[in-house]
């Protein structure tokens, strides 16, 4: 009889995820006020350029040469506008998100 310790396989990916999500803790208060915060900080924390790009790249899944064309910019300054976007935003939802959960609750 083969063991089971040492199963592969989709199989046994399929029975992890399963028992993964029904040991996890529920989290769906923490992913709301992660999403308002985002929210929050791409209305108030980054450029208007930054906010253009990132919305056509992650809300309209646009290519960086797409996103060149249409705002007449070269692929690297889109590259490079992207990249400071998010990084402005995870350094927001990191520092500044526990003071702003302390002023909602």
């Amino acid at each position: 009889m083969p063991s089971t310790r040492y199963r592969r396989g989709r199989g046994y990916a399929a029975d992890m995820a399963v028992y993964t999500r029904e040991m996890a803790q529920d989290n769906t208060k923490e992913l709301s006020r992660l999403k308002r915060n985002l929210v929050r900080a791409m209305q108030e924390d980054i450029t208007e350029k930054q906010r253009a790009v990132l919305a056509l790249y992650y809300g309209e899944g646009m290519t960086m040469r797409q996103i060149g064309d249409r705002l007449g910019i070269d692929r690297s300054t889109v590259s490079r506008t992207i990249k400071r976007g998010e990084e402005r935003l995870q350094r927001c939802l990191r520092y500044g998100a526990e003071a702003y959960l302390r002023n909602i609750e």
